[in-house]
């Protein structure tokens, strides 16, 4: 059974940075491609960015999120990470790692990320 660990998240203020973790257990995570979604209150949950298998070569991200985050992956540790720069009060929000259209596993946990003064 596939797990996503998710980590990183916290308060921080307008401008500032967070790098977000995700272990994966259960499958061999190289072979896949993964993203990072996320949901904010009375939200649905929304995709954030992605990432090709392998080599990670290919990334993609939503418009409201280009030039400021960027994913990364470690297939070693089975990590993928999400570093976030210039955080702004949207971006409030818990953010979950998964496979991109897998419908079957369940999802994490997520991590809170808070962006306020």
């Amino acid at each position: 059974q596939v797990q996503f660990v998710e980590s990183g998240g916290g308060l921080v203020h307008p401008g500032g940075s967070l790098r977000l973790s995700c272990v994966v257990s259960g499958v061999i995570v190289r072979v896949l491609p993964m993203g990072w979604y996320r949901q904010a209150p009375g939200k649905q949950r929304e995709l954030v960015a992605t990432i090709s298998a392998v080599s990670g070569s290919t990334t993609n991200y939503a418009d409201f999120v280009k030039g400021r985050f960027t994913v990364s992956r470690d297939n070693a540790k089975s990590t993928v990470y999400l570093q976030m720069n210039n955080l702004q009060p949207e971006d409030s929000a818990v953010y979950f790692c998964h496979i991109p259209y897998d419908d079957t596993s369940d999802w994490g946990q997520g991590t809170q990320v808070t962006v306020s003064q």
